[in-house]
């Protein structure tokens, strides 16, 4: 059977740290169940020229369909077709053949990683939750998606949805968050020196004001917009709990959050700040369900401290979503952080 090497990011080994293996062949596992053509099995990590890998076995070769599609792996840094036993503790070492990776990444790398502020969710989990919830959706990866984050915070999953052409929607609470989002990406779009349209507009309902919006069109190139190629994103500032207030039922493809992890939320309801994630959920879930496309798909990371997973899947299910069956994400972050991703859809 074809053998291949997953070479991992060095970055994404030091923030997961011991768990970037098992991560790594998670997703591995939910990109060869749900997209690739060629049937993948016997992941597991192997050392060659002492550098570790991740590698593993498809029944028949990889299709160029198939290499493009592990290109976007949130681990990915390099992949090579393995020829050779390369068994530890003989002398022969394998011969690894670079394959030429091509990602759906539209966009300069710097829209990921330039922002930097504390509390920011690691972007290469972000790719890793955004990917798992598209591979579930009736669309995949590769086509173009609406995407929707409730909790978008400053915009780590919009950035990440944009990079892949997609268009972006967010929602967020606070205030100080949305200026620093708006501001981030009006100026890297003129460093970019992007054709791009940008504007922050009032909204509000019979008279008052429940919010405020960035509106941003964007294109590659003058001739691009000229012919259509745009993409959309718009973020904005006010309650998740009235997100069907700001955007129509049945507009989003997926909706990808990363809830908070206990200390501040994205809804102050009507009572004051939330301080339960769970208790968030329960009230947005079905809310944000409904702003779902049939064949749509929604993940949300958390952390487990703040409710078990059998609490989050009958609240997918209270709102009419199935729960996959997906393998393992929960990692370890911090002594008070332990996070998962539960990833339902939405029947077509």
């Amino acid at each position: 059977m074809p053998r291949y090497a997953l070479l991992i990011l060095p970055a994404f080994n030091r923030v997961y740290a011991d768990s970037s293996v098992r991560l790594t062949r998670s997703e591995l596992d939910v990109f060869g169940a749900r997209g690739l053509r060629a049937e993948l099995s016997g992941s597991e990590e192997r050392v060659f020229g002492g550098v570790p890998y991740v590698t593993f076995e498809t029944a028949a070769p990889l299709a160029e369909r198939d290499v493009a599609l592990l290109s976007n792996l949130s681990s990915v840094y390099a992949l090579f077709g393995v020829e050779g036993s390369g068994v530890e503790g003989e002398d022969e070492q394998p011969l690894l053949r670079p394959l030429p990776v091509r990602p759906l990444d539209r966009l300069s790398s710097d829209l990921i990683t330039i922002q930097k502020y504390a509390g920011k969710t690691n972007e290469h989990f972000t790719k890793l939750l955004l990917n798992v919830t598209a591979l579930a959706s009736g669309k995949g990866l590769g086509e173009r998606l609406s995407v929707f984050d409730p909790l978008c915070g400053r915009g780590t999953t919009l950035n990440q949805a944009l990079m892949y052409g997609y268009d972006a929607y967010g929602l967020d609470v606070d205030a100080k968050d949305f200026e620093a989002y708006a501001g981030f990406i009006k100026t890297w779009l003129r460093n970019k020196r992007l054709k791009h349209t940008a504007e922050t507009v009032p909204v509000r309902r019979e008279r008052a004001l429940v919010g405020r919006r960035l509106n941003v069109t964007f294109g590659p190139s003058k001739e691009a917009v000229k012919h259509g190629d745009v993409q959309h994103l718009a973020m904005v500032n006010g309650d998740t709990l009235r997100s069907r207030e700001f955007f129509k039922p049945r507009s989003f493809d997926l909706v990808v959050t990363d809830a908070p992890y206990g200390v501040q939320h994205g809804s102050k309801g009507g009572s004051g700040l939330s301080r339960s994630p769970l208790e968030l959920l329960r009230r947005a879930v079905p809310i944000w369900a409904e702003l779902l496309r049939p064949g749509g798909a929604m993940g949300i990371a958390w952390n487990t401290y703040g409710g078990k997973r059998e609490e989050l899947a009958a609240i997918l299910t209270g709102a009419g979503l199935e729960v996959m069956d997906y393998p393992d994400f929960e990692h370890w972050v911090d002594q008070a952080i332990v996070r998962d991703i539960i990833v339902a859809t939405k029947p077509a």
